[in-house]
């Protein structure tokens, strides 16, 4: 791995931080850049009560001087508004762990006497560090034209229709929807499945696809099974609290089709390699292949709900019923940004590590130099070669 990060900081701690290191040197950055998508990681219909509270802006604390990066680690920090209700107060026990959420599993894990700790870091407020690794990386992608962004493809029942619409106008129209939905009218029908399940205490999980595009060919690798770029992503994007599922192209609906139907056939235009469709996603062996690279994520709806659900208290030893915490009703429009985040870090990592280098001066020269689907790249002698001798 070149580019690795580590978050830090609870949800009504002080400040979340988060080390970034392996971005290579002379990017231009500041913080304008990563509060575009900080900002966008807090709007959207169905975003709970926290959100009113926080206004989230990453400083830059190391890994940037004069304006560009230096190759030194990143040094990130966000500040928690609400950190200031919880300082030097007698938190109340929380002994009653919600069904779906990390209270119980984290206090078998770690031995607790309050389920607290658990919350505190498993929150889904972790993921606002993500966002601002994810703004850098992003940045640094789109020196080499390399686009990433994502939509609302469901939530609960309701569809979108998007065939034939290209990814890019699906990424623009997303960002002007407060449901992050390109399609106008499933974004009418989203917004009325969330008001209803708001009236009725309750949540709502969705579908999110996140695509790059402009992606080159060859990163990725087949040759260990930790570097084969769908279970890098895959990974990335399963780390995410509420996703529980993840395919690449219309993975699930090919398993219902015979294989004639779901390969995606090579031809030739003039010199460059082509393909007449993408349902491998982009993907073909754990190694881009050119094509739009397109992942979708099952989000379940979230764990904590006004109506009370059935649970055991662990102090009293007794049946109860769940005690509410703040939270979203449908938090699958704010989570887009944060799969991009986690897309744009895995594409980051498998590109750098693809041409090297420590300067963004000495790899965008190697980046014009990579294969491309022509003909000319690929120098096939066509004569036949005997690999393994004779004992």
């Amino acid at each position: 791995m070149t580019l690795r990060f580590l978050t830090a900081g609870e949800s009504h701690g002080p400040a979340l931080s988060v080390i970034l290191d392996g971005i290579p040197a002379g990017l231009p950055l500041n913080e304008d850049i990563l509060a575009r998508d900080l900002t966008r990681r807090q709007q959207g219909l169905g975003a709970g009560a926290r959100m009113k509270l926080e206004h989230d802006r990453a400083r830059i604390l190391g890994g940037v001087m004069a304006g560009v990066t230096t190759g030194a680690p990143l040094a990130l920090l966000i500040e928690n508004a609400d950190h200031a209700r919880w300082k030097g107060k007698d938190i109340p026990p929380f002994t009653t762990p919600r069904p779906g959420h990390a209270d119980l599993s984290g206090a078998l894990k770690y031995g607790y006497r309050d389920l607290r700790p658990a919350l505190e870091r498993a929150s889904a407020r972790e993921t606002a560090a993500r966002v601002a690794v994810g703004a850098v990386c992003r940045h640094l992608l789109g020196q080499f034209g390399i686009q990433v962004g994502g939509y609302v493809v469901s939530i609960g029942g309701v569809e979108s229709r998007l065939e034939g619409m290209p990814y890019a106008e699906r990424i623009a129209r997303a960002l002007e929807s407060d449901v992050s939905c390109p399609d106008a009218q499933a974004a009418e029908d989203m917004r009325a499945a969330i008001r209803t399940v708001m009236q009725a205490r309750d949540t709502l999980g969705g579908v999110i696809e996140v695509a790059a595009l402009n992606v080159p060919p060859g990163l990725g690798s087949y040759a260990q099974w930790d570097r084969r770029l769908e279970a890098r992503i895959g990974a990335a994007l399963l780390s995410v609290p509420a996703i529980k599922g993840v395919e690449f192209g219309p993975a699930f609906a090919n398993t219902r089709l015979p294989g004639t139907q779901v390969h995606d056939p090579i031809r030739l235009e003039g010199e460059r390699i082509i393909r007449t469709g993408n349902r491998s996603g982009g993907l073909e062996g754990g190694i881009t292949n050119g094509e739009p690279l397109v992942v979708r994520a099952a989000m379940k709806p979230i764990a904590t709900t006004l109506t009370p659900q059935p649970t055991v208290d662990l102090a009293q030893g007794v049946e109860t019923e769940t005690r509410y915490e703040r939270s979203d009703f449908c938090p699958v429009p704010r989570a887009v940004v944060i799969l991009e985040a986690m897309l744009a870090f895995v594409l980051t990592d498998a590109l750098l590590e693809k041409l090297g280098g420590d300067s963004l001066a000495e790899i965008l020269p190697r980046f014009e130099r990579l294969r491309q689907a022509r003909l000319s790249d690929l120098p096939m002698d066509g004569t036949p070669h005997r690999f393994w001798e004779d004992a």
